[in-house]
């Protein structure tokens, strides 16, 4: 350990006093838990974990703070296997009712299909197509009650005629609704409506089942990850050793990948002036940024110690999260240029060499940086703020870049609740949820099983097991995230940035004052720059955005750098 190396546990962290309390461990997450939840709610959201964890096995997984990818692809892989399997279901419902009622069932394949079609040009949020949209499901309504008006009371021959004019083109011609298989009808169409609401009541079940707290907190026995073959326990024991580790191989486009979205960062430069008072039989020490990191670590590790409440027990009963603050120095190194991803782990056992070089050398493309978080609200709410102190030329520099994961979508939060509600819910509101969703289940089984075959052929095509690696392109964490948080995250944000960077700058300011330098303009400027006075913008749409006090800028901005 070098002179004014900084006192570390392995791999990179600090251990703090008795005081401070270990936040959860991330495979235990409440955030994880939702982010699992959401496998199964959203494909969308499901499809972009697998492509990116499982179909994408050259790319390495961003940090993941506060959760457990491997936990989160598992059962992904596990929603989409379950859901390829309902898909099949449904549209053999279909294919055998049709055969049952000799072809009639056929009748509603189009009208249904119009009605996708008429969700899909609603969802799109532009008012031309949600006009449009309103006229198409106004348009197969209609159409569709003459067809059961004519089921009802064997109107073959109204059905004929509107046919014949145009009304309802997809109306069956006379002669295959006469024969007896059309009277199975109702009860076919009754078989796909119960297929459609098992399917529902399957991924509901297995929330508030598998996923539910209890059973969560079991990692040893989620069935998720045991249920998997090969390919994906290769791909775990890759994600287990990048996710975590201090080394962070990182794309060059987007190297805070992970971190979430970045806000306020700042950064200033400041002349090293020898101070007045100091004498003239004394000369300022030189400091390095190992040693001013180290004047800043003791102040961050204070953050864990709650003030005095009376008691032992109830200083210890504090549920401030700072109690929990993380601490640890990360090297960030670009991903291109190693032959095989699992060359990494062997980079990740260079830790302490990287970082010896990297903490002292100022580069571009391995940085050093001391990495401070606190995870809110059931690491729902993360704050990660990277510290990084160069001195070149009589100089010191100083960058901050605080960044924040905003709370998980509010449907993925909703999902305890939501499964409690549908399985306590009537025989008739599940049937009704059922039979109000059946129109749209052709086309979504459709669409589920084309995208699992999508899937596949990536995986069998895209060569991605022998191609070179590359940093994350993005973090299943940021995927879900919300665009805002409610007044008490932002107050916390606020309360967590504030006194993370006034002991930065104290600690700082310390360092300075003992080895003999001027700190009045290094404060004052800090202080003005870190309330907002100066701060780097995300540069996706200007070079850099200088000046203004705005403290509440959007914490969005998906692919932003936020430095330069």
């Amino acid at each position: 350990m070098t002179e004014n190396a900084i006192p570390q546990q392995p791999g990179g962290s600090w251990a703090g006093p008795p005081a401070g309390r270990p936040p959860v461990h991330p495979s235990l997450s409440e955030a994880g838990r939702f982010l699992c939840a959401g496998t199964y709610l959203d494909a969308g959201y499901r499809d972009r974990v697998i492509d990116e964890l499982y179909v994408h096995e050259e790319r390495i997984v961003a940090p993941s703070y506060g959760y457990d990818a491997s936990r989160v692809l598992a059962h992904a892989l596990r929603a989409r296997r379950a859901e390829l399997g309902w898909a099949a279901g449904v549209l053999g419902a279909w294919f055998v009712g049709s055969l049952l009622t000799g072809g009639a069932l056929a009748v509603f394949v189009l009208p249904f299909l119009l009605l996708s079609l008429a969700d899909w040009l609603r969802a799109r949020n532009v008012p031309a197509l949600r006009v449009l949209s309103v006229i198409l499901r106004i348009y197969v309504w209609w159409a569709l009650a003459l067809v059961l008006l004519a089921f009802g009371f064997g109107g073959f021959a109204l059905l004929s005629l509107l046919d014949g004019s145009g009304f309802m083109p997809f109306a069956p011609e006379e002669a295959g609704l006469a024969g007896g298989a059309v009277w199975w009808l109702p009860v076919v169409f009754a078989g796909v409506v119960t297929v459609v609401g098992l399917q529902r009541g399957h991924v509901f079940r297995t929330i508030a089942t598998d996923l539910a707290e209890r059973r969560y907190a079991d990692h040893a026995n989620d069935q998720a990850e045991a249920t998997e073959g090969a390919r994906f326990q290769r791909v775990r024991q890759r994600i287990r050793a990048e996710q975590h580790a201090p080394m962070i191989m990182y794309d060059v486009n987007d190297p805070f990948c992970g971190a979430g979205d970045p806000f306020r960062p700042w950064q200033l430069s400041v002349e090293l002036r020898p101070r007045e008072d100091l004498g003239p039989d004394r000369k300022p020490v030189p400091v390095t940024n190992a040693h001013i990191l180290a004047r800043i670590v003791p102040l961050l590790e204070r953050l864990r110690v709650p003030s005095p409440h009376g008691s032992p027990e109830q200083a210890a009963a504090v549920g401030d999260r700072l109690r929990e603050l993380v601490l640890d120095e990360c090297v960030f190194l670009p991903a291109g240029g190693l032959p095989h991803r699992d060359t990494a782990q062997v980079v990740h056992g260079q830790f302490g060499e990287q970082r010896a070089a990297a903490i002292e050398e100022g580069g571009e493309r391995r940085r050093h940086f001391l990495r401070v978080r606190v995870g809110g609200w059931d690491e729902n709410l993360v704050v990660t703020v990277f510290v990084r102190v160069h001195t070149q030329g009589g100089m010191m520099m100083l960058e901050v870049a605080p960044h924040v994961l905003l709370p998980v979508r509010t449907d993925f939060h909703n999902a305890d609740a939501d499964a409690q509600r549908y399985r306590n819910n009537s025989a008739l509101g599940k049937a009704v949820w059922a039979l109000r969703n059946t129109p749209g289940s052709l086309a979504a089984s459709a669409t589920t099983l084309g995208r699992g075959l999508a899937s596949w052929w990536r995986i069998v095509t895209g060569g991605h097991g022998g191609a070179r690696p590359e940093g994350p392109r993005v973090s299943v964490r940021e995927l879900a995230s919300e665009d805002n948080g409610s007044l008490f995250h932002l107050m916390d944000l606020d309360r967590f940035l504030k006194t993370i960077q006034d002991r930065v700058v104290g600690g700082i300011v310390l360092a300075l004052h003992e080895a003999g330098w001027h700190t009045e303009e290094f404060a004052q400027r800090a202080v003005n720059v870190a309330e907002g006075g100066v701060f780097i913008q995300s540069v996706n749409h200007s070079a850099f955005s200088i000046g203004g006090s705005n403290n509440t800028n959007s914490t969005k901005g998906k692919g932003s750098t936020g430095g330069n």
